[in-house]
C-alpha cells in the first residue's frame, strides 16, 4: 500500500467507540461557534489590522480582509463537508488520511501542529505584552526581567500552565470560561467599532489604494530580497508595498487573524450532534468575524490615517492619539480577555490534532491515553502545555505569523482538494452538509489558498521547507512502519492485548 495508504471512513468512526480512546460528547453548535469565534478574534484584530494598514494596504486593508475571508469561506464549505461526514477528532489530518492518503494525512497533521502550537507561543507572547500594559494602567507594575522581552516571560508562562491544566480537566469547563471572555472581548469590539464611528474622518480615507512604492531601499538590498513576497521574486518584480499587490500582501498576512474556524473541526468527536453543530459552528463563526474585521478595519483607518497608525497597537493608541487614555485601557482588558480565548482553543486543536496522529500510531501511541475521570487526552494536553510554555516562555520567538499562515493554508489546499476526491471514491457516504458547485468551489477554494502562499515572504517559505523536512525524517523513521495502516493493528486489538498484560 505505500505511503498513499489510506484509513477507511469506517475504521476512523468506529475509533471513536472504543472505550480506552473514548472523549466525552458535550458541545452544542453555540459551544462551536463561541469556540471558532473565541479562537479567531483575537491577535489578528488587535495587532494585525494595524500593521497589515500601514505597512501594506492603506485604506484598502478592508479590501485585504474581504480576500481572506472569500479564501476561508470556500475552505469552511470544504471543512464542514468533511466534519459532518467523517465526525473524528484530527480536522484535516483525518479528512486527508480518508481521501488523499497517509503520507498527505502527516503533512496536513505536521502542518496544523506548527499552525496551532507555534500559534499558542505567539499568542501566549502577545498576551504577555498587553497584560503588563494592563496592570500598569492599574497601578501594578510588573518587572521587566520576568516580562516581555525580558530573560523569561513568566507571564506568558503562567498563562499557558493555567490553560494546559483547564483543558485537561474538561472541554465543557474550557468552554464555560471561553464563553465568558469570548463575551468581553465582542463588547470590547463592538466598543471599538461603535466609539470609534464618532471620530471618523473621510478625508483618512484618501488615497484609499495608495500608489505601489518600493520597498527595495528599505534596509538594504541585501535585508530586502528574503523579505518580500515569493510571487514578486518568482515573477522578477521589484519589492513593494501598497497598491493592487499591497492588498493581497495585505491579505496573505491577515489570514491569520482568520486562522480558528478550522479548530472547531478538531473538537468533532466531542460534539453531541456533529453532523448538524459542525457546519453550523464552522461558518457561523467565519461570517461572524469577517463583519466584525472589516467594521474595525474601515474604523481604524478612518480615525487615524493609514501612515500614521502605530503599528503594534493600533486599536489603544488610536483613541490615545485623540485624547481618550481611558478607552485604550478598556481596549487592553479586551486584548488580554481575547488573547486568552485564542491560546486556550489553540491549544485544544493542537491537543486533539495530535490525539488522532497518536491513535493512527503515527506518533507513540502512549499518548493518546484519555484520562479515565476527565475523558480528556490528559498525556498530550499537558505535553503540549509544555511545549507550548517552553516555547513562549523561553524564546525570543518574535512575530511568526507567517509561519502560522503558510501552515494553514497548505492544510487548505489539500482539503479542499480532498472533498473532489472523497466524492469520487466515495460517492455513497451520507453527507448532512455538501458543498455546492463540486468541484468548481473547491477547486476554487485550492487555487486561492495558492495564491495567498505565494505572497508570502521568501523567508517564511524557506523556515516552511526546514520544518517540512523535520517532518518527512520524523515519518519515514517512526510512523511508515509503526502506523496501524502498516502493521494492521486495530484499537480493539490493543485493548486486547493490554488487558492481557494486566
Amino acid at each position: 500500500m505505500g505511503v498513499m495508504r489510506t484509513k477507511s471512513i469506517e475504521q476512523s468512526i468506529a475509533d471513536t467507540d472504543e472505550p480506552e480512546y473514548q472523549l466525552k460528547k458535550s458541545l452544542t453548535a453555540l459551544d462551536l461557534t463561541v469556540f471558532g469565534v473565541g479562537v479567531i478574534i483575537g491577535a489578528g484584530i488587535f495587532t494585525l489590522t494595524g500593521r497589515a494598514a500601514s505597512t501594506l494596504a492603506g485604506p484598502a486593508i478592508v479590501l485585504s480582509f474581504v480576500i481572506s475571508a472569500v479564501a476561508c469561506g470556500l475552505a469552511a464549505l470544504c471543512y464542514a463537508e468533511f466534519a459532518s461526514t467523517v465526525p473524528v477528532s484530527g480536522s484535516a489530518y483525518t479528512f486527508s488520511y480518508a481521501s488523499l492518503g497517509e503520507i498527505i494525512a502527516w503533512i496536513i497533521g505536521w502542518d496544523l501542529l506548527l499552525e496551532l502550537m507555534l500559534g499558542a507561543s505567539v499568542v501566549a507572547q502577545g498576551w504577555s505584552t498587553y497584560a503588563v500594559v494592563f496592570l500598569d494602567n492599574l497601578g501594578i507594575p510588573w518587572p521587566e526581567s520576568i516580562g516581555p522581552g525580558g530573560s523569561v516571560d513568566v507571564l506568558a508562562m503562567l498563562l499557558v500552565a493555567v490553560l494546559a491544566t483547564l483543558v485537561t480537566i474538561g472541554i465543557k469547563e474550557s468552554m464555560r470560561v471561553n464563553m465568558v471572555l469570548v463575551g468581553v472581548k465582542l463588547f470590547v469590539v463592538l466598543f471599538v467599532v461603535f466609539a470609534g464611528i464618532g471620530f471618523i474622518n473621510p478625508a483618512n480615507y484618501s488615497p484609499f489604494i495608495p500608489p505601489a512604492a518600493s520597498t527595495a531601499a528599505e534596509g538594504g538590498a541585501e535585508a530586502a530580497w528574503y523579505l518580500q513576497p515569493l510571487i514578486q521574486a518568482l515573477l522578477g518584480w521589484e519589492p513593494s508595498a501598497f497598491g493592487i499587490g499591497g492588498i493581497f500582501a495585505g491579505a496573505a498576512l491577515v489570514f491569520f487573524a482568520y486562522i480558528g474556524f478550522d479548530v472547531v473541526a478538531t473538537t468533532a468527536e466531542e460534539a453531541k450532534n456533529p453532523q448538524r453543530d459542525l457546519p453550523i459552528g464552522i461558518i457561523g463563526s467565519l461570517i461572524i468575524c469577517t463583519i466584525l474585521y472589516a467594521a474595525v478595519s474601515l474604523v481604524i483607518t478612518g480615525m487615524v490615517k493609514y501612515t500614521d497608525i502605530d503599528p503594534k497597537a493600533a486599536l489603544a493608541n488610536a483613541f490615545v492619539s485623540l485624547g481618550h487614555p481611558g478607552y485604550a485601557t478598556l481596549i487592553s482588558a479586551g486584548a488580554v480577555a481575547g488573547l486568552t480565548t485564542v491560546v486556550l482553543t489553540l491549544m485544544i486543536g493542537a491537543s486533539r490534532v495530535l490525539f488522532a496522529m497518536s491513535r493512527d500510531h503515527l506518533m507513540p501511541p502512549k499518548l493518546s491515553k484519555v484520562h479515565p475521570k476527565f475523558q480528556t487526552p490528559w498525556v498530550i494536553t499537558l505535553t503540549i502545555g509544555v511545549i507550548v510554555m517552553l516555547v513562549a516562555g523561553l524564546t525570543p520567538i518574535g512575530k511568526l505569523e507567517e509561519m502560522v499562515n503558510i501552515g494553514t493554508l497548505t492544510a487548505f489546499i489539500l482539503v479542499s482538494i480532498g472533498v473532489v476526491v472523497l466524492r469520487r471514491t466515495r460517492p455513497d457516504l451520507p453527507r448532512a452538509f455538501r458543498v455546492p458547485l463540486v468541484p468548481v468551489l473547491p477547486i476554487a477554494s485550492a487555487a486561492i489558498c495558492l495564491w495567498l502562499t505565494l505572497n508570502l515572504s521568501i523567508e517564511t517559505w524557506f523556515r516552511f521547507l526546514i520544518w517540512m523536512a523535520i517532518g518527512f525524517a520524523i515519518y519515514f523513521l517512526y510512523g511508515y512502519k509503526r502506523s496501524r495502516l502498516a502493521t494492521g493493528e486495530t484499537l480493539h486489538d490493543m485493548a486486547h492485548k493490554n488487558d492481557g498484560q494486566k
